[in-house]
């Protein structure tokens, strides 16, 4: 034990110097992010929407949007958030998984394996600028694989009530 701690120590200093600089290059903007886009995921059915609105904002937008379309929300995390608690500064980032029991019923009814799309994600970004992008995967493309007229129809009902959530999400 004794050989490892100059090792222990100098792997210790090295990931203390690449948090600190990790943490400038964040404060200074050398890593500022991007708008999304749907053609930056590797799949089909990408929705992107962009609004002036503060991450924060579009935060508590969203949960007030999908409350309002009779949605649940499951879960909700943020990376940037949870990286303030260690006094690290990113940009705004969390998702939201979003669903409602009827709808598990019924998709469960269907196909066991389909419920693994549930629950439905929204991803929030902070851009550059100040505003936020917002961006889901259609619940149709989700559910598309599974080849089911059934459960193409619960996917039509859930993807007008995922466009309507973003929509008010993003309102100005």
């Amino acid at each position: 034990m004794t050989r490892l701690r100059p090792h222990l120590a100098r792997a210790r200093t090295g990931i203390a110097l690449m948090v600190t600089v990790m943490a400038v290059l964040s404060l200074s903007g050398a890593s500022a992010p991007r708008a999304q886009e749907a053609g930056d995921y590797p799949f089909d059915g990408m929705v992107v929407l962009e609004t002036q609105a503060g991450f924060d904002t579009l935060w508590e937008r969203l949960a007030e949007a999908v409350d309002a379309e009779n949605m649940l929300i499951v879960a909700r995390a943020s990376a940037s958030r949870f990286a303030a608690t260690r006094g690290i500064a990113i940009a705004g980032n969390g998702i939201v998984d979003v669903f409602r029991n009827d709808f598990a019923v019924r998709l469960l009814a269907e196909s066991a394996a389909a419920g693994f799309e549930a629950p439905m994600r929204f991803y929030l970004t902070e851009r550059a600028d100040g505003g936020a992008s917002l961006a889901y995967r259609r619940p149709s493309a989700l559910l598309a694989p599974y080849g089911d007229p059934d459960i193409d129809l619960i996917a039509a009902e859930l993807d007008a009530i995922f466009e309507a959530i973003a929509a008010r999400a993003v309102a100005e």
